[in-house]
Parts: C-alpha cells; structure tokens; sequence
C-alpha cells in the first residue's frame, strides 16, 4: 500500500533481504544509493512483527537521492513518512521496531515481494495501485503499451459519456450473445 496517496515512481531495484528484528543491511545499504534513479526494494523474509522503515530511514534514503522505497513488510512513524513527502510503499503499520543485530542478508540479490521475484537492476513502477516490477529490458515496450491502452482508456470514455455501453465498446455482450446461441 502506498503510504503517500497521489505518488508515482519509477526507478531501478536495489535489492535486501533482511530477517526478523535486524536493520543493520539497510542503514549500509542507503549510503550506496545512487541519487535520482533507485528505489530501495526491500523481502522482511516473512516478517509482519517489526517495522523495518520509520521517519530516520526515511530521511536517509531521502537524502541519499532514491526515487522510492518498496517494503514486503510493515513500517513506523507515518506522520513522519508523510511529512517527509518520500513514496515509500508497505504492508502495513507496526509499532515494534528493528535494530542494529547483522543478522545478515543479502543486497542485490533476487528477493521477493508479493510472492513476486525481484532483480536486482528491474525497472520499479509504483503509484496509488501498487507496485510493478519488470525486468529493465522489458520496460520501453511494456511502457509504450501501458500508453496506448490509456488512450484507448480515454477514447472509451468518451463514448460513455456520450452515451455509449461499455458491453458493446468492449465487445463483452458480443461475447455473451455468442454464447447465449
């Protein structure tokens, strides 16, 4: 979920896995980011307990120049994300927080979010939706396809208001009606 409403991204992975209660490869791993491009995209390995992301790491990776962070798991301090104005997305809020344990982990590693694999250089899309990763060399073309069907978004629109069905814009009740025969 996108704990700032309104906000698109989009970046290159720069991967972690980090288990349990432990933060120490995230606060390592913001003094590597390269300004302007990066989203820090970030497998807690299972982890709903501890907040992994609060107002500190917010303002570090903010600092450090990264588009965006991506957390497969629970954050703090929302008022300061918000206030902070950095896109970070998450599954949800906690209050228990993490520390530095080097529990270990890998960075620039495959991860998974979602129960979707992620690379380490895969282009991040995210906005008030959710997040979208797909590899680099995949991007431009699936990009110039996401325009055209806003266009086609668009132009359906426009025959609705004007009065349209979307059964027959869409070709849906041509569907049913064949199948109704």
């Amino acid at each position: 979920m996108p704990l700032l409403p309104g906000r698109r991204i989009a970046g290159t992975a720069v991967t972690l896995a980090i288990p349990g209660p432990d933060s120490t490869l995230l606060h390592h791993a913001l003094g590597l980011l390269r300004p302007g491009g990066d989203v820090l995209v970030v497998d807690r390995l299972g982890d709903d307990r501890h907040a992994f992301w609060d107002g500190s790491v917010t303002l570090a990776a903010k600092v450090a120049g990264a588009k965006g962070g991506v957390v497969d798991g629970p954050c703090t301090d929302l008022a300061e994300i918000r206030a902070s104005d950095f896109p970070l997305w998450c599954r949800g809020i906690a209050s228990i927080t993490t520390r530095i344990h080097d529990l270990g982990g890998p960075l620039n590693y495959p991860v998974a979010i979602g129960g979707a694999v992620v690379m380490p250089g895969d282009a991040v899309l995210a906005d008030e939706s959710g997040v979208l990763v797909l590899p680099a060399a995949e991007a431009e073309a699936e990009a110039r396809e996401a325009l055209r069907r806003q266009e086609r978004g668009r132009f359906t629109e426009a025959r609705l208001a004007e009065g349209g069905k979307l059964g027959e814009l869409s070709g849906a009740s041509l569907k049913v009606a064949a199948s109704s025969s």
